[in-house]
This record gives structure tokens, sequence and C-alpha cells, in this order.
């Protein structure tokens, strides 16, 4: 991996090296840029330069003293593309790389050509009935002071019953900080307030983009359910959908061969 400073750290990132216009892969939690490591083996991009950074505070990046809120993580991928000079980029984003990818787009309306996407929230939940059931008692309990620090920096919850394939990553209290907060970054019934109007500005710029966009989804899926995806091809311009069949919520890791297959085809339209 290589790495590159960034707002007084440094990001550890996967870098294919191609010649070609570059496509970044924004992991969510609790995960790295491992997570792409499959999808890329299979991906015919065409030559395009394929990039995958660990978020702040995640995989190998560095772990500043920070409160890693979603603000943060844009702020630093935002310096992060500035560090290595990335312009007229897709990015492909999964779970909360779903919501920083948003952002990005956003701020860069011109500077990005794609927007893929999967299993990530692309808005935020106006009630916890938005959950699935099992979903919706374990985030409570997450987000319960002191029983979330219990299962996520004591007992490392997180990773030996989500993703134990990360477990290097995270080995002790401190390293596991950035994985908590992200559990109470999802903004339910508009708490907390800043992510979530950080979330509605990306949901509401997504819906005016005209960007070519990419909803790769599972079925039933986790995060992203048949309603969803319904909504997302009533409200979102330019959006072609592909489903692809994956057991859970970690579509790039379970279905790497079918993922890759549907990111090639989409972004060959990009040279036509």
């Amino acid at each position: 991996m290589l790495a590159v400073e960034v707002l007084g750290s440094h990001m550890h990132y996967l870098d294919t090296g191609g010649d070609g216009p570059p496509v970044v892969f924004l992991h969510g939690n609790p995960t790295s840029s491992r997570l792409w490591a499959k999808t890329l083996e299979h991906a015919d991009l065409g030559g395009r330069r394929a990039i995958a950074p660990d978020l702040i505070g995640m995989g190998r990046s560095g772990r500043p003293d920070l409160e890693y809120r979603l603000a943060d993580h844009v702020e630093y991928v935002d310096a992060f593309l500035d560090a290595l000079g990335l312009r007229r980029l897709v990015l492909v984003g999964h779970d909360w790389g779903v919501a920083i990818g948003m952002e990005l787009l956003r701020r860069r309306p011109d500077g990005v050509r794609g927007f893929a996407f999967m299993e990530g929230h692309l808005r935020p939940l106006e009630s916890w009935g938005e959950f699935d059931e099992g979903g919706r008692e374990v985030f409570r309990r997450l987000r319960t002071r002191d029983e979330g620090e219990r299962m996520v920096l004591d007992d490392n919850w997180l990773i030996t019953q989500v993703a134990p394939d990360y477990a290097e990553f995270y080995p002790d209290a401190r390293s596991r900080r950035p994985l908590l907060q992200w559990t109470r970054e999802i903004p339910i019934a508009g708490e907390p307030g800043d992510t979530a109007a950080l979330m509605a500005a990306g949901w509401a710029h997504l819906r005016r983009s005209p960007v070519p966009k990419l909803l790769v989804h599972a079925a039933p899926g986790v995060v992203v359910t048949p309603a969803k995806v319904e909504q997302c091809r009533a409200e979102l311009p330019a959006l072609t959908t592909v489903r692809i069949d994956a057991p859970g919520h970690f579509l790039p890791a379970e279905a790497p061969e079918a993922l890759a297959a549907a990111l090639s085809a989409w972004l060959r339209t990009f040279d036509e």
C-alpha cells in the first residue's frame, strides 16, 4: 500500500496505477480498503486508475485526535483527492462511503463524472421504523452510552460478529473508537442534527445531478431494500440499477465477480 500526507496525518491507499481517468472506491464501517480487493481483481476498468483509500482512523491510515464524525471523514477524503491531484473522477461507495461520495459530488459538481453506490444510507431516516427488526435493536444498544462502549471498545463486537477479516486493523479500544462513532452517525429522527443536514443536502443534490449513477443492489438487501431501489428509480436522474446475488450487506466481498462485471459494464458506457 501507498501513503500520502493529509491534513497533518496520513492516509494509506491501494492504487492500481492505470493511466486512465481515476475511479475512487470508498469503504464504510467497520472495514478498510481491503473490502475492494477481490472486486478489483476481477474488474476490467478499461485502463482506468483504481484508488481505494483507508478512511482516516481506519485500516492503516493515521488516527489523529478527531471525533470521527461524517463531516471529518468528508474533509479528509476531499483533501486526499487534492493531495493526489485527482480530477474528473468516478466515485464508488459502499456503506458510509455512499454518504461521503454524495457530499463530494455536491462539493465537486464539475469534478465527478459518475457515482456508483451500494448498501449505504442515502438520506436521513425519519424514524427507527426504517430499520429492520434485528438492526433496530442492535443499533439502539450501540447508540446507548456505556453499552455501546462496552460492545465495541471492550468486547470488540463489531469486528468479531460483523467483520472478523479486519481484526488486524482494530486491535484495541482506541483503534475502535471510529467504528463506534460511525454507529452513532446514522441520522435517525433528526439526530445527530449536523449529520442529518449534511446527508439531506447530499440527497437533494443527488436528485438534481445529471451525472451518470449506478445503484448495485442485492435482493432483498440489508440497507438498500426493494422499496429504496424503487425510490431511487423514481427520483434519481441518469440512474442505472443492477441486481446481483449476494447474501448480505458486504457486496464487494460477498459477490466480487458480479459486482466487478456490473461496474465494468457501466464504466464502458463512459467511453461510448
